[in-house]
């Protein structure tokens, strides 16, 4: 069944993770969709969907608060507006790899990223937008 994220909220693993991946499908409903995956914190998210900030399509990119999206993901001929998408994440480390439907389109290291921590979905405050998620696993390594 897919997981409805409440009104800007963000879904919390309860447990805290070292390196991990996560894969999950996600659709993207009505609205303007800025939703993301939070890995260990809230200072590195993986976008899904419209930038604040920028007003553009950055999933897959990494955002880091005060930098921005110091690199973007090249997902324009992958990424399905109307259709299920699938995303992989994995972290190792302070570096993280991102594929978006079996493509790998994203690596980055995040100087200051946490050494453990709970991985979230985020739904933003602030935009009426609907996103749905299923099949989410996520895998210590």
């Amino acid at each position: 069944f897919p997981v409805t994220i409440g009104k800007c909220s963000i879904l919390w693993t309860e447990k805290k993770y070292k390196d991990f991946i996560i894969e999950t499908e996600f659709l993207m409903g009505d609205g303007v969709v800025d939703s993301g995956i939070f890995l260990r914190s809230e200072n590195d998210q993986i976008q899904i969907g419209i930038s604040g900030s920028l007003k553009r399509d950055l999933t897959a990119s990494p955002y880091i608060p005060k930098k921005g999206y110091p690199v973007e993901a090249k997902v324009k001929d992958i990424l399905k507006l109307k259709d299920w998408n699938t995303m992989k994440v994995k972290v190792v480390g302070k570096s993280y790899t991102v594929w978006l439907n079996g493509i790998e389109v994203m690596n980055y290291t995040s100087e200051k990223m946490v050494d453990e921590g709970p991985v979230g979905l985020q739904l933003h405050p602030g935009n009426e937008m609907s996103i749905s998620y299923r099949n989410i696993r996520l895998a210590e390594l």
